[in-house]
C-alpha cells in the first residue's frame, strides 16, 4: 500500500526573484479543500512565493482557469486542488481522466502547473492525503509548480538545444533550397 512506502522529496528551489502562483480549487468537498490550499499556502511560503487563491465549481472547470490565467494574467506558476471522490456512475471517470489530461496538455505546453486534484475511492483517503500534518498533497502540488518555475526560469532565453536547429544544419537545409544562404 502506497501510504506506508517511504517517498523521496526534493528540497524546495531556491529564487532570486520573487514567484506569483495561483491556486486554483475546486472546494465541491470544502475541509477537504482547505486543507489541500493550507498544505499549498505553507509550501508557497516557504519558498517565499506569494500565492493567490480562487475557487471555481468543480475539478472539470479548475483547467479551464488555469488556461485563462495563464493567457490572461501575471503567474510563474498554477496549483490544482481539488477533490474527486469516486460515486456510482461513470462520471467520476471522467471528471479524472478530463481535468488530468487538460491540466497535462497545458504542462506539455510550458505552463507550470502542480496537480493537486485528489482522485480516491472514499472520503477516508481524501481526508488521509489532503491532511497538511498527513500526506499533504496539496503542499507537493504546490513544490512541483515550484520545481517547474524553477526548471522554466534557468531554460528562459536558451536558444541552443531546445527546439532550434544548429546554425550549421540550419544553413544546409537553407542552402539545399536556395543556394547557400543563411537561415
Amino acid at each position: 500500500m502506497a501510504g506506508h512506502e517511504t517517498h523521496y522529496t526534493l528540497p524546495l528551489p531556491q529564487f532570486d526573484k520573487p514567484v506569483r502562483l495561483l491556486i486554483v480549487v475546486a472546494p465541491y468537498y470544502k475541509d477537504i479543500a482547505d486543507n489541500l490550499v493550507a498544505g499549498a499556502r505553507a509550501v508557497a511560503a516557504q519558498a517565499g512565493a506569494v500565492a493567490d487563491l480562487v475557487e471555481v465549481p468543480g475539478a472539470l472547470e479548475v483547467p479551464t482557469a488555469i488556461a485563462m490565467a495563464a493567457r490572461m494574467a501575471d503567474y510563474d506558476g498554477f496549483v490544482a486542488l481539488g477533490c474527486v471522490i469516486r460515486g456510482e456512475t461513470t462520471h467520476y471517470d471522467t471528471v479524472c481522466n478530463d481535468s488530468s489530461r487538460a491540466i497535462a496538455l497545458m504542462g506539455l505546453e510550458g505552463v507550470c502547473i502542480g496537480n493537486g486534484i485528489l482522485t480516491v475511492e472514499n472520503r477516508p483517503q481524501a481526508e488521509v492525503r489532503a491532511d497538511p500534518a498527513g500526506q499533504n498533497k496539496g503542499g507537493g502540488a504546490a513544490a512541483a509548480a515550484l520545481h517547474l518555475v524553477a526548471l522554466s526560469r534557468k531554460w528562459a532565453g536558451r536558444t541552443k538545444g531546445i527546439g532550434f536547429r544548429p546554425a550549421a544544419e540550419s544553413m544546409r537545409i537553407a542552402g539545399d533550397a536556395k543556394g547557400p544562404t543563411r537561415a
